[in-house]
C-alpha cells in the first residue's frame, strides 16, 4: 500500500456474506468542519451491517439511492459498518470537544462510508470519549446499542426516571435488549423490567443485564405476563419491540396499560386493526437513531448523542452499565465473515467485537 491508501472490507456489490472482501481503497480526505479523521482500532458488528451488506436494508426508503455512488464510482466499494472505537489522527476546524491523540468510540454516517477499515471520518456529534475500564473492542460493542435504546426509552417512549411503571422489552439476551435492561433497571429506575429470552444462557444473562423477570417468546407472552401477578400500584405501560414487530405488536398492545406506548426498531409490514391499540388509546412510535443526521437534524438536538454517550463513559467507569461484549475476534476479512455467520444464525448473546490487537491470523482489515 502507498501512503495515500489503506484497506478496507466491504463489498462491490451487496449480496451474500462471501461478498464481503478486503481491498486497497484511498485513505479519508482531510476532515473538514465538525468531523475527525480517526485510526479505527476497533469494531463491532450489528444487524445493520447484515442488512446493508445483504443489499435489503430497508428503515429509510431511499437509502440505496443515497449510498449508489459507494458502489457506482471509484473505488466502487462500500465500507459496511457503524459502530467503532479508535484514536483521533486529525480533526476539522470547528471540533470543539476532541482533540488529537483522543481515544473515543463512535457511530459512523449511515449513508457514507463505514467503519470496517483502517481510517474513518467521524462527526464529532456521534462520538464520545472511550470510557477508561473499557478496551478498543468493548467500547466499539456500546455506542450503537445504547444510544438507539436510549434514545428509544427517554425520547420516544419519553419514560421518566423513577416512575413507576414496567417496561417488557423484546429479546433480552440480545445486544439492544440487554442494554435497554440496564437503561430501564438502573438509569430510569424502574421497578419492573420484564424481557424475553428462551435458552438457559440467554435468560440467565437478561438477568444480569437488569431484567426483574424473564418470559419465553417462543409461549404465550400475555398468559406469562398474567401469571406474573405483577403489583397493581405498578401498571405494564411501555413495550419496547427489538425483534419481529408484526409478531409483537398485538400481544404488547394487549398486556400493556391503557394509555401506554409501544416503540419498536424494526421495520415491518403489520396491521393494528383488530389490536389493542385504539380502545387503549395506547401510542405507537417508532426510533431510527440515524434519524437527526440523515434528515440535517430537523426537530432533532444535534449534540444530543455525544452528550449520552460522554454520560455512558461515565456510568461504565462508575459500574453503573455493564458492557454487553459476548464475542471477540480478529479485526480482518475473514473475522468480519465469522461475525456475519454468527449473527445471521440468531444464536447471538450480546454484541459481537473485533479488534486490531486480538489473536488470530492475518493483516488487520485484510
Amino acid at each position: 500500500m502507498s501512503s495515500s491508501t489503506m484497506r478496507a472490507v466491504g463489498v462491490s456489490e451487496y449480496g451474500p456474506i462471501d461478498n464481503l472482501h478486503s481491498k486497497e481503497v484511498p485513505r479519508p480526505a482531510k476532515p473538514t468542519g465538525r468531523h475527525m479523521l480517526v485510526q479505527v482500532k476497533a469494531v463491532s458488528v450489528n444487524p445493520i451491517d447484515i442488512k446493508v451488506r445483504g443489499g435489503v436494508y430497508d428503515d429509510p426508503t431511499d437509502y440505496y439511492e443515497r449510498v449508489k455512488p459507494l458502489t457506482q464510482e471509484p473505488p466502487n466499494f462500500h465500507i459496511i459498518g457503524y459502530d467503532g472505537a479508535g484514536i483521533v489522527l486529525e480533526t476539522g476546524p470547528d471540533v470543539k470537544y476532541f482533540k488529537a491523540g483522543d481515544e473515543i468510540f463512535y457511530l459512523a454516517n449511515p449513508s457514507e462510508q463505514g467503519t470496517y477499515a483502517e481510517e474513518v471520518i467521524v462527526d464529532e456529534r456521534h462520538a464520545g470519549h472511550k470510557p477508561k475500564l473499557l478496551d478498543f473492542v468493548q467500547a466499539a460493542a456500546m455506542p450503537l446499542t445504547y444510544g438507539t435504546a436510549y434514545e428509544s426509552l427517554v425520547d420516544r417512549l419519553e419514560i421518566k426516571e423513577g416512575e413507576r411503571a414496567g417496561i417488557l422489552i423484546i429479546n433480552g439476551g440480545g445486544g439492544m435488549g440487554s442494554i435497554a435492561s440496564q437503561i430501564a433497571r438502573y438509569i430510569l429506575k424502574l421497578p419492573v423490567v420484564i424481557t424475553t429470552a428462551s435458552r438457559p444462557e440467554t435468560i440467565a444473562f437478561s438477568k444480569k443485564m437488569g431484567a426483574t423477570h424473564v418470559i419465553n417468546h417462543r409461549k404465550d407472552i400475555v398468559q406469562q405476563i398474567k401469571d406474573l401477578n405483577l403489583p397493581e400500584d405498578i401498571p405494564l405501560r411501555y413495550a419496547y419491540l427489538t425483534s419481529r414487530t408484526e409478531q409483537y405488536l398485538k400481544p404488547a398492545a394487549e398486556i400493556l396499560a391503557p394509555f401506554g406506548k409501544i416503540c419498536s426498531i424494526v421495520q415491518a409490514h403489520f396491521d393494528m386493526y383488530g389490536s389493542e391499540m385504539m380502545s387503549k388509546s395506547l401510542d405507537f412510535v417508532w426510533c431510527w437513531i440515524a434519524t437527526g443526521a440523515y434528515h440535517n437534524y430537523y426537530g432533532d438536538h444535534p449534540e444530543k448523542h455525544h452528550q449520552w454517550y460522554e454520560d455512558l463513559a461515565r456510568r461504565v467507569d462508575a459500574g453503573e452499565i455493564k458492557c454487553h461484549l459476548m464475542k471477540r475476534l480478529r479485526l480482518t476479512a475473514e473475522g468480519i465473515r465469522e461475525a456475519h455467520r454468527k449473527i445471521e444464525e440468531g444464536k447471538m448473546i450480546g454484541k459481537i467485537g473485533l479488534g486490531v490487537d486480538e489473536p488470530g491470523e492475518g493483516e488487520p482489515f485484510a
